[in-house]
């Protein structure tokens, strides 16, 4: 059924690659126009021009963990669309200094924690209100399965961070439910993505060893995980928030995985 997302706008953070990337296409093939936040300038701009232009796309370019760049945002897009409906706080990072928490130093602690739990915040925070005037609005943040899990290869804050978006989105769903607004925590097991990709090259058998609890026996792909963002963010999950979606090719439900 096509046109789920007809008429209404939607706020995409990290749009430019991976997960991001596929909801974008995914929306606007749902009829949804679509502001993308990223700092891929270059990569923002072809997008636009691939969605059919301004009428469809915007992009700007945010530094997700600022306060006024964030605002920017969600306001070019109630600016330039006339609601904010729509808001998949995506963006994160997975960076190869976050390992053990006997290794991984205060720096790369705080810039995980800012980039993938505080842009959570600040977006949320931001598309609040407008959600709230409205009487509408979907958010969806970008946790982990191992926001409900240990993970295999130890990123101390990745986990916390993912962990926090989770309880977060919880918190927020319970307490705006009632007037309209829905906010759920996205679950991806590993995806195939530039994040997944990089750690392929630089630490082949630490990636390994995630695909070896996948009962699938494989990653997904980027348009799996679409598809679940868009489900959340149309009508067709009006009764769903507060809620951690798995999409996990059931690792969360395996104890041991046959090789």
């Amino acid at each position: 059924m096509a046109g789920r997302l007809q008429g209404k706008v939607a706020v995409v953070t990290g749009g430019c690659s991976g997960i991001g990337l596929a909801t974008v296409r995914r929306f606007a093939q749902e009829g949804a126009r679509v502001v993308i936040g990223d700092i891929d300038d270059a990569a923002g701009e072809a997008l636009v021009d691939e969605l059919g232009g301004p009428a469809t796309a915007t992009y700007v370019h945010v530094d997700v963990t600022d306060k006024d760049q964030v605002e920017v945002l969600f306001a070019t897009a109630h600016q330039g669309y006339g609601s904010v409906d729509v808001a998949f706080n995506n963006a994160g990072i997975s960076p190869p200094e976050d390992d053990s928490i006997l290794d991984t130093d205060l720096d790369a602690w705080r810039r995980v924690q800012e980039v993938n739990l505080t842009s959570v915040y600040l977006c949320c925070k931001t598309a609040l209100p407008y959600m709230l005037e409205q009487g509408r609005g979907s958010i969806i943040n970008t946790a982990s399965f191992v926001a409900v899990m240990g993970a295999a290869t130890s990123q101390i804050s990745y986990s916390a961070s993912k962990g926090g978006v989770l309880s977060m989105s919880r918190e927020l769903g319970v307490q705006f439910a009632r007037q309209g607004v829905r906010v759920n925590a996205l679950c991806p097991g590993p995806v195939n993505t530039p994040l997944l990709q990089e750690l392929f090259a630089s630490d082949p058998d630490r990636a390994a060893r995630r695909l070896v609890h996948v009962p699938m026996g494989r990653f997904a792909e980027p348009e799996e995980i679409a598809n679940a963002v868009l489900f959340l963010a149309s009508d067709e999950s009006s009764f769903i928030t507060a809620n951690a979606f798995l999409v996990d090719g059931g690792i969360s439900g395996a104890y041991v995985t046959p090789v």
